[in-house]
C-alpha cells in the first residue's frame, strides 16, 4: 500500500481507492478461480497487463502492482521515469476501461484514475502536478469533478508555491491561503 508523505484527506482517500483496487482484485480472482499467492496469481496478472483494454483500471493497476519490470526491477509501470518497460506500462494503463458511477459527471472515474496513478507513482511526476492530483483525490473519490476555471485557478494557485509547501499542503483551502499572500 502506497503511504503519501502528506497526510489528511488525501492519504486517507489514497488509502481508500488502493483499498478499492485490492476488492476489484479479490473479485478477478474469484471470477477465474486463482489463489491469492499462486503462480496462477503471477499469470492472471500478466494476462491482464497483456490486454489493459479488456478490464477495468483498478483490476489493471492491482495487475501492474503484483509484477515485476524484467528491465527496472521495481514494481511494473512504476519503476523509474528512465525505465521504458515501466513507462509503456504505464501506458497502457490508460487503456483500461473506466466506468463513471452513477450521478456523477462524465470524466470522474478518468479523474480518479490519474490521480490514483500519480499518488501510487509519485516520482514519476513533478513536485506541483503531484500537488494538484493528490489535493484532488478526496473530492474525485466522492464523485465531484472540478470544472475547468476550477481546475485552471488550483494550478494557478499551486503554481504560486514553493516546493516545499507543495509537498506539505494537505487541502485546496490550505493552497488558497497560503497562495493568496504571493504574485507570480
Amino acid at each position: 500500500m502506497t503511504c503519501l508523505p502528506r497526510g489528511g484527506r488525501p492519504a486517507e482517500a489514497l488509502e481508500a481507492v488502493e483499498a478499492s483496487i485490492e476488492d476489484y482484485w479479490r473479485l478477478l480472482l474469484v471470477e477465474y478461480g486463482v489463489a491469492a499467492g499462486t503462480k496462477e496469481e503471477n499469470d492472471l496478472a500478466g494476462m491482464v497487463v497483456a490486454d489493459t483494454s479488456a478490464f477495468e483500471w483498478r483490476v489493471v493497476d492491482a495487475a501492474l502492482g503484483r509484477l515485476s519490470c524484467t528491465e527496472c526491477g521495481g514494481e511494473l509501470g512504476a519503476g523509474p521515469t528512465s525505465c521504458e518497460s515501466c513507462a509503456q506500462a504505464d501506458g497502457f494503463r490508460f487503456a483500461a476501461r473506466e466506468t463513471d458511477k452513477p450521478a456523477t459527471p462524465p470524466g470522474t472515474e478518468h479523474g480518479l484514475r490519474v490521480a490514483t496513478a500519480v499518488a501510487r507513482a509519485r516520482h514519476r511526476y513533478g513536485v506541483r502536478a503531484r500537488c494538484g492530483f493528490e489535493l484532488g483525490l478526496p473530492g474525485l473519490l466522492e464523485g465531484e469533478l472540478p470544472s475547468t476555471p476550477r481546475a485552471q485557478a488550483c494550478r494557478a494557485a499551486i503554481d504560486k508555491l514553493t516546493e516545499e509547501e507543495c509537498e506539505r499542503v494537505t487541502s485546496f483551502e490550505e493552497v488558497a491561503r497560503l497562495s493568496s499572500r504571493r504574485v507570480r
